[in-house]
């Protein structure tokens, strides 16, 4: 079953109408997503927790991406979406007042993968929680994270700066992270 996602205008407000995610995709329609970001401090630095896409992913396959990042289904709102996201993806708990809001990002696009047109266009708040977990805590939907690992800020930034294929992090969310 497709999940369903409320269309918005460009403040990320439900205009009332509805869509499903191939439509969405196929069309370029905008909608909604979070993205949540696991931080730690670390003598060397703030880390961040980047998980590895799975290979079967209809975007970015096999790419280091956000922590946990997720589209939000009609009707709910994008908070509770990051946390249910980060459940089902990590097997991680959080609480709405644990997130820290980084800012909302406007995300637009359009790459083939898979032989098949995917047009990104989306509101997409950006929330950060500072928790220190072990990879292997992580409880992984392997259908959509192959891995996750702690990576230097800075070496993550050097890394998008240089577009290396591995990433498929854009530097202007990275900009919106704590530093400290």
């Amino acid at each position: 079953m497709s999940e369903i996602f409320d269309i918005v205008d460009e403040q990320g407000l439900p205009t009332g109408e509805t869509i499903d995610r191939e439509t969405a995709h196929s069309q370029g329609i905008l909608h909604r997503t979070a993205h949540l970001w696991l931080m730690r401090k670390r003598e060397s630095g703030v880390e961040i927790l980047v998980q590895k896409r799975s290979a079967n992913k209809d975007s970015f396959p096999s790419c280091y991406d956000i922590s946990s990042a997720g589209h939000i289904p009609a009707g709910v709102d994008f908070k509770p979406s990051a946390i249910r996201e980060l459940k089902e993806e990590l097997g991680l708990h959080a609480r709405e007042e644990e997130l820290i809001y980084c800012g909302t990002r406007r995300i637009r696009g359009e790459k083939e993968f898979h032989g098949k047109m995917f047009r990104d266009n989306q509101v997409s708040n950006v929330y950060c929680i500072w928790r220190d977990v072990e990879p292997e805590e992580c409880i992984l939907q392997l259908e959509e994270v192959e891995e996750v690992r702690w990576i230097g800020l800075r070496e993550c930034m050097e890394r998008v700066a240089l577009e290396d294929p591995a990433f498929c992090i854009k530097m202007e969310e990275l900009l919106m992270l704590p530093k400290e």
